[in-house]
């Protein structure tokens, strides 16, 4: 007898949730092969983000976390300041998971590396140079996507992993929404050999009086930083492209002017090009899939904004849980309803977070002074806690081996 081929999934994105998710399905006996618009990894120099406890979890879920905890540093403080340099409070970066999960800051393209690497190592197959344009559903059932060189692959589902200004997202719903500019840009880096007056394992944020404003220290001695300059309007493309590191390092001491603290030697010791990139999100997008064989997860559904510090997070739960729901139920549609069931009310609650705290950031005047005095209320009552009022955030746990009960049962 000719044993059943294992049904194959057509991945498009080898970003965080890609790699995640092929492994995810592998457990699940469900083969994949990954598809990457680029030809080579792309360039990340400079950008570093804060992979939450929960991330961890869901990568812990899979048994995938070995080389994540190798990278970056742990945080366990966030301390916040004004303008003045006026203390507005401190408190833990997560809430304190009883298996001791910490978050950790790490270079983005270290983060990329691990999981592509983690999945190679388990035979996952990533095809790069090969930008999804469209996909078409078979006469079978089946999927094929058709990519901008002419070529084609045929899969029994499509999952689209391919972030904020997803393709997969418009060809399953052609009125699907367009992200959400938010009123701030993310610019920053790492500077070897340079060190601040800040503990370790805590990150110093300052509510600058015209710009937002980060730093910690690295065990090595550097120093990551970022900032988020306020623009009200969205830009072009070129718009940003076309400003200099020069225009850059000129437009960030002018906006930090007048502000304590070592944003300006920050902003001076900075080794590497300064650019900056527009912030999105994504309140909501009403089609995560077409109930057959098309269905998107990740940055592709539920973009936040930087603040929430949860984008990567999110979007691996996103790979473990969708693996999960179609290794138990009974055929894919089933899997995609309970699926959306189990993660929509979850990430728009972040959506809506990582929105709220981004807006801070470029507060008017009037808005300053209300911040300056609720913050330190606010952060006072979260450290008490002891960060108990975040576990919602980042105590969420999955369990791989627990079975997925379908929503039509419950």
């Amino acid at each position: 007898m000719t044993p059943t081929p294992l049904p194959h999934a057509l991945i498009i994105g080898s970003g965080v949730a890609g790699p995640v998710v092929a492994m995810a399905l592998q457990r699940a006996g469900i083969a994949s092969t990954v598809f990457e618009r680029d030809a080579e990894p792309a360039n990340l120099r400079g950008s570093w983000l804060n992979l939450q406890a929960n991330g961890m979890d869901a990568l812990q879920a899979i048994d995938a976390e070995a080389g994540v905890d190798a990278l970056g540093f742990p945080v366990e403080a966030i301390s916040f300041v004004n303008g003045g340099g006026r203390s507005l409070g401190r408190m833990p970066m997560a809430a304190r998971r009883p298996d001791g999960r910490t978050s950790r800051m790490l270079p983005r393209a270290d983060l990329y590396t691990a999981l592509q690497n983690a999945a190679a190592d388990r035979g996952t197959q990533v095809v790069h140079g090969k930008r999804f344009v469209d996909a078409q559903t078979l006469a079978d059932g089946s999927v094929r996507a058709l990519f901008a060189d002419g070529t084609s692959a045929v899969g029994d589902l499509l999952i689209g992993c391919d972030g904020i200004h997803s393709r997969v997202r418009t060809v399953i719903d052609p009125q699907a929404r367009t992200p959400r500019y938010v009123p701030v840009l993310n610019s920053g880096g790492y500077i070897p050999n340079f060190r601040v007056d800040v503990p370790a394992g805590e990150f110093r944020m300052q509510f600058g009086t015209r710009c937002f404003f980060g730093w910690a220290p690295t065990p090595d001695g550097g120093t990551v930083w970022f900032s988020n300059p306020p623009m009200a309007t969205e830009p072009k493309r070129a718009e940003l492209s076309a400003i200099s590191d020069a225009q850059w390092r000129h437009r960030l001491h002018d906006l930090m002017d007048g502000d304590a603290g070592p944003a300006h030697d920050i902003i001076d010791a900075a080794p590497d090009e300064i650019t900056a990139w527009p912030t999105y999100d994504l309140p909501k997008v009403d089609k995560w899939h077409n109930h057959r064989n098309m269905i998107i997860i990740g940055d592709a559904a539920h973009a936040t904004a930087p603040s929430a510090g949860q984008g990567a997070s999110m979007a691996l739960e996103d790979a473990v849980v969708l693996a999960q729901c179609l290794r138990d139920c009974p055929d894919t549609t089933s899997a995609f309803v309970t699926f959306e069931s189990l993660r929509r009310a979850r990430v728009q609650k972040i959506v809506k977070h990582g929105n709220r705290s981004s807006n801070s950031k470029a507060a008017g005047p009037v808005g300053r002074v209300v911040r300056d005095l609720m913050l330190p209320v606010i952060f006072r009552q979260v450290a008490k806690g002891d960060g108990k009022s975040m576990m919602w955030l980042q105590g969420h746990h999955i369990d791989f081996g627990g079975t997925v009960i379908p929503a039509a049962r419950r």
